[in-house]
């Protein structure tokens, strides 16, 4: 378990839980289960050393998607999202770094590369005080070579974002005449925004006149006759996805019609093979694959592979502000050259956590 200061979030703490899985060849593995809260981590870390690392021991780890469904099945009374969902994850990343290892190659290189690059994202929370300070910050950012950037209202700060809809308006209304046409800007109301049906439409219809890429996470997910109607009333694509846990789960939103982009975090969806089998789903659909990877650089890594991997996928998103679980966590960070990333020729999903960057950081 992880507790770390995040510079993307404000300075407040983000907590994660790590696993590394030792093979008796002597090669490790890495992946990680974004559970957040302390008491879900630790519910996550007792799933996986008391229920799946035990049956991972009698298995052929080779067969990693055998694995992955032993530990499905293993589950059935309380899987299919939350707590197993993200104990099922870290293994299974682990175990695709294992195999990429063992092959010598990059993860990507397993699946076929559809991309050799992404224009990344520069995925922020928005909490400066003014519109003119967040402004400015985001408009260094694209200036530093970001292509777009996602803006996070009601996040921890001091911007009133996402609560006043007059303000998000101003804001990207004052962003776009910053960073001109070109750079896209994504709005992601997430969690904290709370639009009722009419706010939403009202609001994402002005947002549109300043030609925002995709409105994310306007609803909680439960809300689905919401998304719908929202979908029908505006022009601009709705993203959604990043609280999902199983394919099921994006089926579920590929039949309401109502979404264009799904966010996949293979640290909470079933990890890897989760995710290929997820994203196989949307992309017979015609949408868009888009990577939730704002966390450590271990979900950074096995996202970027993965997204290098999907035909729809379109973009990269990044943390713009280095933090400690980017740029300490690992020798060789991930990040872009002239607003473009690719993946590290090096085996695996090419995060190796430093031993004394983890004793530092470690919560437990």
């Amino acid at each position: 378990m992880l507790r770390w200061p995040e510079p993307n979030d404000f300075n407040h703490d983000r907590m994660t839980l790590l696993v590394r899985l030792d093979t008796t060849a002597g090669i490790s593995g890495w992946g990680e289960a974004i559970a957040m809260w302390p008491e879900a981590l630790r519910a996550t870390e007792t799933v996986i050393r008391d229920g799946l690392l035990p049956l991972l021991a009698e298995r052929d780890l080779a067969d990693v998607e055998g694995c992955w469904q032993a530990m499905k099945d293993h589950c059935w009374w309380y899987g299919e999202g939350g707590i197993a969902s993200m104990a099922i994850s870290a293994l299974d990343m682990a175990l695709w770094d294992i195999k990429a290892k063992e092959a010598g190659k990059p993860l990507v290189d397993l699946f076929g590369r559809h991309h050799q690059s992404l224009p990344v994202c520069a995925s922020l929370h928005v909490n400066q005080a003014t519109i003119e300070d967040s402004v400015r910050d985001i408009a260094g950012h694209i200036a530093g070579g970001f292509r777009s950037t996602k803006l996070g209202l009601a996040k921890r700060g001091l911007s009133r974002a996402g609560r006043d809809p007059d303000y998000d308006v101003a804001l990207v209304a004052a962003l776009r005449a910053a960073i001109g046409p070109e750079a896209g800007i994504m709005v992601d109301a997430g969690n904290g925004t709370k639009w009722d049906l009419d706010t939403a439409i009202r609001t994402v219809k002005r947002l549109e006149e300043s030609g925002i890429a995709w409105i994310e996470e306007p609803f909680l997910p439960s809300r689905v006759a919401d998304h719908v109607a929202l979908k029908a009333a505006i022009s601009t694509p709705v993203a959604v996805g990043e609280r999902e846990f199983t394919v099921a789960g994006y089926q579920r939103w590929l039949d309401t019609g109502a979404a264009d982009v799904l966010g996949l975090d293979p640290a909470r969806i079933e990890g890897v093979t989760g995710f290929r089998k997820a994203a196989a789903v949307i992309e017979a659909a015609g949408k868009v694959v888009n990577a939730h990877a704002w966390s450590t650089a271990v979900l950074t890594g096995a996202s970027l592979h993965l997204s290098l991997a999907s035909k729809t996928a379109e973009l990269f998103e990044l943390k713009p502000l280095p933090g400690p679980m980017q740029f300490e966590l690992i020798d060789e960070p991930f990040w872009h050259e002239n607003g473009l990333i690719s993946a590290p020729n090096r085996p695996g999903h090419g995060a190796e956590p430093r031993a004394d960057v983890l004793a530092r950081y470690r919560a437990n």
